[in-house]
């Protein structure tokens, strides 16, 4: 079905930019007269959208009508939303660009253009958002972990790393020689080639230093692991329009779409409109504070966008978070998110939207901002977002926006009423609800042990700890008896001893995910750590110590502002860029620290400036861990404790003896703000997009094709041609009864995604692991179903493989089945593959809440390529009942009441079921099985879009026709 061109309805909306005859856009703001004007801002966004994009059929005028009636409409309807761009990380881009390439191959099988396949809207694919630390500075001498890949049959790093050359003294009086010859140089770690995207300088002679050995080796060992997805990436991104690949080694994707890719307004064929974005990342949020709407979907909504559909979402209700008063200045802006999120938490603010406004709001710049918008995940809101206002157009042109191009986006968003304005005449926008938090109450704090929203003030913190270790194990109680509370374990480490107790500091990371997109905080780290070096203070060795900044731009004012080498000297030394100990890829403890925790059963501590510390999540001996600003990382570390007050306790003692303590060496917040604006500007911003755009060596002397259609290896384990399109005919056949299926799996209430789809690593007596072993590959080159995500062959082999899946059938948690036809019971990809060699159609019965959890592509995909035809349950996850049908999989529900048990249904029986020529949503069907049984169930179809990708096959076959 063609559609109508988008926009038609509203085309007398259309009106021209005054400063510009030839930039036009849709005025929404004269919609509905003062109903607009009381619109919160992120829902004026969504209008827009919706306006642009009016074709009658996949957004209709009467979604533009209920978004416009927000107010009471709120909560009650599902509206579409079309964003503007799509963000894909590395493990969420592989399936989707797999299938892209597949589709060519689908359209030219069928007589069509291959060419004309391309993605319906602009895609950004960061290819490193997920980095594992093979090596840190305390281990930089452990064999790595490749994983997979062609690493480990390369036997060495590559040429790359070379020895650097030494600079010339040029007479400063500081100088002792070459840039590597001082103190700092040689106890900052060894350093190997310059890396090609952070130019990191000299704080000494501001020239150009090496790259620390630890980032090279990690990114050799990612880039050998990688290199068949890395291979495909580069062919994508030179076959596809519309799709750009942000090089390795650049950053990971919520932060690269902050520094790199937003657009705030976008300009399209001299049409503007808002930027908005939706990606596979939870933190894509973080650019909502530079008011932009994007929040984090799954993989298929995703893909979808990408093939031309829109997401689909409750109009959601808004809350609207006033600021007022202005932060103490020793409060970071770690504090302000981790107070806000608690305050949010504690409101309740899942599934809505927040939207920020008040005279606080000017008091906050935008990397405050971005960094508060960034935590949304963490309080449960979709989004939390700060209208564009003068603090973001400052910011924009300190970031490199043209003056022209800053003047028509304050014109522009001034016409359609989206710029904030606080001597706004008219008044704020009408919320669902109105909370406020003053500044001024936000005091220190950091969050843990075990949940982020259990926040601690810094004065609390040596009390709070003494608490949990009395408390009831729970969600902060850790239960030792009083008499091992003061237990001291010695471990004797690089030839000296030291103790460990309750509280000992063994993990400290200053990571990427929250906080590098905050100069503020981590220069403040960096002059903390300048102060502890110059006042004799150390950090103790066994400490596992990393810095993964995120992306280059956070390197290069570390660099030019001088205290890079400090925090190396500190044991906080450049890992590389991406999520890396948030995510729990820390490099591993030394034997002595987990002998000693084990010896004396204690509750150590890792502390990170990340948004994520649940109880094992860094290390799984590491008990209790604590969310925080990136210089309390730096202080916590130094003092080797949390069980500390600072207030009354020193930090160490300087070269003379005398104590030192954490206000002596805390940087005053205009001493941080005066570096800041010293080497955070326009310049390094300039120079991260000309890097990025520029590429390194590795990835330009990648060899990729550059064919229409992808040449596949037969003989990759990564990255194969997916099944999805293998009975793909031009013209939807008539729909096809099932006819005598089989029940896969009997399910209860409550199968999450993860009990469904692949992850994690891939066990050794997996059907996956099978596969993998007979094309050669050891267990060490297994890597993980993420990184497999492009190979359906293992991705469907690990589909139901979760050791926690409670198959009824089975009676005890196993991802085990019965194929009934012989009585035997095997792994259920086995049991599947045996199912569809006899041509038996196969269905899946489940209590309620089917499908709960994240959103994963692959627990629909997977189910799908087992050959399941339908799902029968007794109520959905609407996201995952989406998902179905757009894979093709028929949701079927039993009628309210009812279920399998009611019905006296085994799952033994077979089960047939025949659809109607014409389908209509909420349609009831009968089903009959082979005990002679009928009973009634409800097609759970929505609307007749379901229902026309359902007919076709699901979304991936409805694409492919129209461009066939």
């Amino acid at each position: 079905m063609d559609a109508p061109k988008a926009g038609y309805a509203f085309e007398y909306l259309i009106e021209t930019l005054n400063d510009s005859s030839h930039k036009k856009f849709f005025d929404v703001s004269k919609l509905g007269g003062t109903k607009y004007d009381v619109l919160p801002y992120s829902i004026r966004v969504l209008l827009e959208a919706a306006v642009r994009n009016c074709d009658g059929f996949l957004m209709k005028k009467e979604d533009v009508m209920n978004i416009l009636d927000w107010k009471t409409k709120q909560s009650n309807v599902e509206v579409p939303f079309f964003p503007a761009r799509v963000l894909l990380q590395d493990f969420t881009g592989i399936p989707a660009m797999v299938d892209f390439a597949a589709m060519r191959e689908a359209v030219k099988t069928l007589g069509g253009d291959p060419k004309k396949v391309h993605p319906a809207c602009p895609t950004d694919l960061t290819v490193d958002h997920s980095l594992q630390i093979d090596f840190s500075k305390c281990a930089i001498q452990n064999a790595p972990n490749p994983g997979g890949g062609d690493l480990q049959k390369a036997g060495k790093l590559s040429p790359l790393k070379v020895q650097p050359k030494k600079l010339p003294c040029r007479g400063q009086t500081t100088c002792r020689g070459s840039c590597d010859s001082g103190e700092l140089g040689r106890n900052s770690g060894t350093f190997s080639s310059q890396i090609e995207n952070t130019p990191i300088l000299c704080p000494f002679h501001l020239q150009p230093v090496p790259e620390p050995e630890t980032v090279l080796k990690n990114q050799e060992v990612e880039f050998g692991r990688n290199r068949e997805r890395l291979q495909f990436f580069k062919w994508s991104s030179r076959v596809f329009k519309n799709v750009a690949v942000i090089p390795p080694g650049t950053g990971m994707a919520h932060q690269v779409n902050l520094e790199y890719l937003s657009r705030v307004v976008f300009e399209e064929k001299d049409l503007l409109f808002p930027d908005s974005v939706v990606g596979t990342d939870s933190h894509i949020t973080m650019v909502n504070g530079l008011g932009i709407l994007g929040w984090g979907v799954g993989g298929i909504e995703t893909e979808a966008v990408m093939l031309g559909l829109p997401v689909s979402l409750t109009l959601p209700e808004v809350v609207g978070c006033e600021l007022t008063g202005s932060s103490n200045p020793f409060v970071t802006s770690i504090d302000v998110v981790l107070g806000i999120t608690k305050h949010l938490r504690q409101v309740g603010v899942a599934g809505k939207f927040v939207e920020f406004f008040g005279s606080g709001v000017s008091q906050l710049s935008i990397v405050d901002r971005t960094t508060i918008a960034n935590m949304c995940p963490e309080y449960g809101a979709i989004l939390s977002f700060f209208p564009v206002d003068n603090v973001t157009l400052k910011h924009l042109e300190h970031t490199g926006f043209s003056k022209a191009k800053l003047e028509s986006m304050e014109t522009y968003l001034k016409a359609v009423k989206l710029f904030r304005n606080d001597q706004n005449s008219s008044g704020e926008p009408e919320y669902s609800q109105v909370i406020q938090i003053n500044l001024n109450s936000i005091v220190p704090s950091v969050s843990g042990p075990k949940r982020p929203q259990d926040r601690v003030a810094v004065t609390d913190m040596k009390s709070d700890f003494q608490a949990c270790l009395n408390e009831k194990v729970g969600f902060k109680g850790f239960q030792i008896a009083a008499e091992k509370q003061k237990d001291i374990v010695s471990i004797h480490y690089e030839g000296s001893e030291y103790k460990l107790s309750h509280g000992s500091v063994v993990i400290a990371a200053v990571i990427s995910c929250t906080n590098n997109c905050n100069p503020s905080v981590m220069l403040a780290a960096g002059l903390l750590a300048k102060k502890a070096v110059e006042a004799g203070l150390r950090v103790k060795p066994y400490i596992r110590t990393s810095l993964s900044p995120g992306s280059g731009m956070v390197t290069h004012y570390l660099s030019s502002s001088g205290v890079l080498p400090y925090l190396s000297k500190l044991g906080f030394e450049i890992v590389g860029y991406g999520c890396s100990t948030c995510v729990g890829n820390t490099a591993p403890l030394s034997e002595a620290v987990l002998n000693a925790v084990k010896q004396g059963d204690l509750v150590t501590c890792g502390i990170l400036s990340g948004n994520k510390n649940f109880e094992g999540r860094l290390c799984d001996c590491v008990r209790a861990n604590y969310l925080a600003s990136p210089p309390l990382v730096v202080a916590y570390a130094i003092a080797g404790t949390v069980n500390i007050d600072f207030q009354t306790e020193p930090l160490g003692t300087d070269s003379t003896g005398k104590n030192i303590y954490l206000h002596d060496i805390w940087p005053s917040r205009e001493e941080v703000h005066r570096v800041e604006e010293e080497h955070v500007i326009l310049s390094m911003f300039k120079a991260l997009k000309d890097k990025i755009e520029m590429g390194n060596k590795r990835w330009n002397s990648l060899e990729a094709p550059d064919s229409v259609l992808f040449p596949w290896d037969l003989k990759s384990t990564y990255i194969r041609c997916p099944s999805f399109f293998d009975k793909l005919t031009k013209e939807p056949v008539a729909l096809q009864a099932i006819e005598n299926a089989h029940v896969l799996l009997y399910l209860g209430d409550s199968v999450t995604t993860d009990h469904i789809s692949p992850a994690g690593s891939i066990a050794r007596n997996s059907a996956a692991a099978k596969y993998l072993t007979n094309r050669g590959l050891t267990p060490r080159e297994f890597n993980s179903y993420g990184a497999r995500r492009g190979n359906d062959a293992v991705m469907t082999r690990g589909t139901f493989a979760n050791i926690k899946l409670f198959n009824k059938f089975i009676g005890k948690p196993a991802p085990k089945t019965i194929h009934f036809p012989s009585g035997q019971t095997l792994d259920v990809f086995e049991a599947a593959e045996l199912y569809q060699k006899e041509g038996i159609p196969l269905i899946i019965l489940a209590g309620k809440k089917y499908g709960s959890g994240n959103s994963r592509d692959w627990a629909a995909k997977g189910p799908y390529l087992l050959g399941v035809k339908a799902v029968l349950a007794e109520s959905y996850e609407k996201i995952h009942k989406d998902h179905l049908i757009g894979i093709g999989i028929a949701p079927l529900q039993f009628l309210p009441g009812e279920n399998a048990d009611s019905l006296g249904l085994s799952g033994r029986e077979t089960f047939s079921l025949t659809f109607p020529e014409e389908l209509s949503p909420g349609i009831t069907l009968n089903i009959q099985t082979s005990t002679g049984k009928v009973f009634s169930v409800i097609a759970s179809f929505e609307d007749d879009v379901e229902i026309t990708l359902y007919k076709h096959g699901g979304l991936l076959n409805f694409v492919a026709r129209k461009f066939s």
